[in-house]
């Protein structure tokens, strides 16, 4: 159950971040408010796989995963281009996790 919860942080957060995109440096009303509302979500959820995980882990796939959720969702809805360093760094991103999460021993206390 914590890595549901985890999951839905890291989609809330991804959501969050791109609503503050679209707020325009909250100068937009409903994209400020959905702002608020998807990181309050992000961080509850996130306190609920906290129960289990510890916090460098939850961290760790709550930021690596939001990296690499946000960078994607800027390149199909905002058309911001990525260059080949920041793809190598967005792969090197998910080979940590991937590595964190199916070989480490810490994943859950």
């Amino acid at each position: 159950m914590h890595y549901l919860w985890l999951f839905i942080a890291i989609v809330a957060e991804t959501l969050g971040t791109t609503a503050l995109q679209a707020s325009q440096q909250f100068t937009r009303l409903w994209p400020s408010v959905a702002v608020v509302a998807f990181y309050l979500v992000s961080f509850y959820c996130m306190s609920l796989a906290l129960k289990v995980m510890p916090v460098g882990i939850v961290y760790a796939f709550w930021a690596g995963l939001g990296i690499v959720c946000i960078a994607a969702i800027g390149y199909l809805l905002f058309d911001q281009r990525l260059d080949g360093p920041a793809l190598l760094g967005l792969a090197l991103i998910i080979s940590g996790i991937l590595i964190i999460h199916l070989f480490s021993q810490s994943s859950t206390h």
